[in-house]
Order: structure tokens, then sequence, then C-alpha cells
């Protein structure tokens, strides 16, 4: 059933877009009720405004905390028309219908973002906000609530083509984002006292995908993309785009949180697993190095970097198929040419800081959710039990490798010689496999293991692993320790020489 908007309650922390809806609403007869920064906004655009506090008789208290929170507003939006107990108390006691509600949050989030101060946190909790916003959509048979100035071009659009009535359709659907705004601020509001951070799936727009992993699987993301990065070229992000997109930054900005003034990082992945990467000093060199680690893999990978991509790199790149290419800039010749191929995607990337630590993860799992701190840090020691003390070299390669297997699903072993993986074991259902993996790998794109380091993300329950690792060239080895039997694989390296380092983390990745 349709319904005819003819008084309207407006009460937002923001105000941009909030201009032509009520010039439209006031010519159109409306009546306009409002408060505090929202009513001023109004009437300096000289147009009538009738204080909310002529329906409560009560002025706006207690700083502000106390404005709204009244039958006269509340019985206004809650009231069933149709209901005729309802009109009878609302006119008993005048209170007046309410048709339109629009009503924004207090910037929780930006304020957590931007201060420490409890007080003016706390502060920025809304009161009046989810309560009204929750009474409109609750009554959306009756009602229009507007909850965020995002909807503010829809409700136009309807207020212009429809003589300011709005479909039960169009309330309902306006009221399911208004429930979804209020779970995500609960939610926000939450995390900080929990010291959580977990996003609902209302945190944002909803996107939707093509497809999920597969065809036939129907997918959405919920979330602002734009603040990460700007797509400048190619088709439109896919779901398996975006996973591999998040993995791939996520080892980037491990990777390069302390490395030297200059160093360039190249990685390429495939399926969340880092297939190639490598550390140098220029870009070229960095991505030769990183695709000579495992040039078959990185066929339709994600490539990310942490320099702009120069006309000789993107000349490179070009000569082979690949999905997404990340870099925080792109010369405009580099363009010119990676941009040949339609469908290819570009991202630059806005953040060269992480900007999505994570405190916590969170996966479905069976019936709930289950919460974890993030795995965040490298080592918490570094121990040298081998044989001798690793050499300047070999600690460089060493931590570099670490962070590689880290990022590397379970179980798994990284091969690093001279900042460049090359040979990688993952996905692993026994450690020393993981270890075969890595050294075929290495083998078969000839590169010579004598003098390489190995990395692993679990400890190793035998001595098997150094042994082989060792019998192809391996000369130091670093790994989190932890096992009933880790005397025999260090009394093995002691034997032979061999460094090894354990870090006391474990990077178990599932």
């Amino acid at each position: 059933m349709n319904k005819k908007i003819q008084s309207a309650l407006i009460s937002v922390f923001y105000k941009d877009g909030l201009q032509e809806i009520v010039q439209l609403l006031d010519a159109t007869g409306v009546k306009i009720y409002s408060t505090g920064g929202t009513q001023k906004f109004i009437e300096e655009m000289g147009i009538k405004v009738t204080p909310v506090e002529s329906l409560t008789s009560y002025p706006s208290i207690l700083s502000g905390r106390v404005k709204t929170l009244h039958p006269a507003v509340f019985g206004g939006i809650l009231g069933i028309r149709e209901d005729a107990t309802h009109q009878r108390e609302m006119k008993e006691f005048n209170i007046p219908e309410i048709d339109l509600v629009i009503i924004d949050l207090y910037p929780f989030e930006e304020t957590v973002a931007s201060t420490s101060d409890e007080a003016a946190i706390i502060e920025k909790i809304d009161i009046g906000g989810p309560s009204l916003i929750r009474a409109a959509a609750k009554n959306h048979k009756d009602v229009t609530v507007v909850a965020h100035k995002k909807d503010y071009p829809s409700l136009l659009q309807i207020l212009k083509t429809q003589n300011n009535e709005t479909t039960l359709d169009q309330r309902r659907n306006f009221a399911i984002k208004a429930f979804d705004i209020c779970t995500a601020y609960d939610t926000a509001i939450s995390n900080y006292f929990h010291g959580l951070s977990i996003k609902t799936a209302f945190a944002a727009d909803e996107k939707k995908m093509r497809y999920g992993e597969n065809p036939h699987q129907a997918a959405a993301f919920f979330g602002n993309l734009e603040e990460i990065f700007d797509q400048i070229h190619g088709k439109e992000l896919s779901y398996n785009n975006l996973v591999d997109i998040d993995a791939a930054m996520q080892l980037l900005y491990d990777a390069t949180e302390n490395i030297p003034t200059g160093e360039i990082v190249f990685a390429i992945f495939k399926h969340t697993n880092v297939c190639g990467i490598a550390q140098r000093k220029n870009l070229l060199e960095s991505w030769q190095a990183a695709i000579a680690g495992d040039p078959e893999s990185a066929f339709g990978g994600v490539l990310i970097c942490n320099a702009p991509v120069d006309k000789a790199t993107a000349e490179a790149i070009n000569e082979i198929f690949f999905e997404v290419l990340i870099a925080p800039a792109f010369d405009t010749d580099a363009l010119l040419i990676l941009q040949s191929k339609k469908k290819r995607i570009l991202l630059k990337n806005k953040q060269p800081k992480n900007p999505f630590t994570k405190t916590t993860s969170s996966r479905s799992f069976l019936n709930g959710i289950l919460l974890q701190d993030a795995d965040s840090g490298n080592f918490s020691d570094w121990k040298e039990v081998g044989g001798r003390t690793s050499n300047e070299d070999e600690k460089a390669d060493l931590a570099f490798a670490n962070i590689v297997c880290k990022h590397l699903k379970s179980n798994a072993i990284a091969l690093v010689k001279n900042k460049q993986l090359v040979g990688k074991g993952c996905g692993q259902t026994s450690r020393i496999d993981a270890l075969r993996q890595a050294i075929e790998k290495a083998r078969q794109f000839h590169f010579d293991l004598h003098g390489a380091v190995m990395a692993s993300d679990a400890f190793f329950p035998f001595d098997d692993s150094v042994k082989l690792a060792h019998e192809n060239g391996v000369t130091a080895i670093i790994q989190p320790g932890g096992s009933i039997r880790d005397k025999d694989s260090i009394d093995y390296c002691v034997k032979n020489n061999l460094a090894m380092v354990l870090t006391g983390m474990r990077h178990f990745k599932h």
C-alpha cells in the first residue's frame, strides 16, 4: 500500500546532501520537525521548522543527551495508522503522525579511529538515533526511514517521481538497510569495549560479485574497497580475486614493514599462496627474481609490489597472462603497455602502511563463529641453537624466509637464497612432503640450493626434514621449535655445522 508523506522528523549529524530533500519537502507542504544543529541548518535555508521541544514540552537537556526520547515523538512514529486504539490514544495525547524519519548516527567508529580519549568516544555512542531508526523501521508499513546519507538520492528520486508517496516494498527496503546500520553500529561499540575487530556483513554497501568461489555460488562483498585502492583498469573484481588480493597485501605489508629504504619487494600469488617473491634494489630485478621462482604458477596470478611500476618492468610483466597487478603507482608509459589487455585488473594501492591490521580474525564454523587473535608478529625469539651462528647473509635470508613461510598454507616449507623464494611446499599433510615439494620446485627451475636457507611454519617432529635439507645444500634453518624431539634436529645441526634459529612462534595457516 502506498503511503503519503505529510510530516517528517529530520535530525542528522551529516548535513551534506540534505538540502534538496528538505527544499522539496517544504515545497510540497510537508511539516518538518527537527532539533539542534539540523533545525538550525534548515532554518538558515529559510524553511519553517517545528522544534521537537514543542512536541515534548522539554528542551534538549543533559548536554544534548536527551532530546527526542519522549512518547510524543515515538508515538508519532510507532502508531499504527489502521489501528483504532492507536489512533484514539494518539488523538487523546495530541501525538502527531510522523511519516518520514531521516536520522543518522553519531560517528562512533570515526571517533575511535581519531582519538584514545575514552570520554570523547563514549559521548559518541548514540542513544536516540538508533532508537528512532529502529522505531521507524519496525513500523515500516506506515513510516519511511532513511538512516544514511548514501540513501538520500533514492529518497529524492521517490519524492520527485511519486508525488511524496512510497510503496510498501520501498519502505521495507529502507527498513532493512536501517536495521543493518544499527547492527553494524552496535557491533562497532561492542568491538571497542571487547578490544575486537569483528566486521558485520552490514557495515558497508553490498557489492554483488559475478559469482563466488565457483560459478554456481552466489557472493557479495560488504566493505569499501575504495579506501584501500583505486581500480584504474580492467574487469570487475571477482570473489577469488579479492581472496588473493587480501593474501597478497598481508604478505607485502609483513615483508616490507622493516626493510631498508630503497629495497623493492615483488610477489606473485595463486590461490592465496605466494609462488614467487624476491627483494632487490630495483623493481625490474625484483620482478625477474620473483617470477623465476615459479614461472608456471605465475600464469593467471595476482601480482603485487611496493614501488611504482615503470616502463621496463611493465614490458617484462606484459609478457605473461595475469589477473591483477597491485602497485602504489604506475608511470604513464607503463600504463599504456599494461592497459593493452582489456580485462587485466590494475589497482593503485593507496595505503603504504597496513590499513587493516587485524587484532582478531573470525570464521564461520558448524553452527557458530570461531574467533582468535590475529597472527601478528613473525617471531618472539631469535635463538641460535645450531652448530654455528648464522652469518649476516643467512640472517637476512632466514628472516625473509620466515615471513614467506608464514603466509603459505600449512604444512609449509620455504627455501630462500639471496632474498629470493627458490622453492616452496605448502598445503601438505606432512612436513617432509612439504620439503620434498619445495626441493622439487627448486630443481624444476634449475636452482642451486647450496647456501640456501629453509623456513618451516611449525616444528620438525623428526630430524628427517633437517637431514634432507642438508643433503640438498641448505646451510641454515629457521623454525619455531616446540617438539618433544627438538633435540634430534638440533643435534644434527650441531654435528654438521648447520645454523638453526628457534623463533618460539608457530605460524600454522589453514
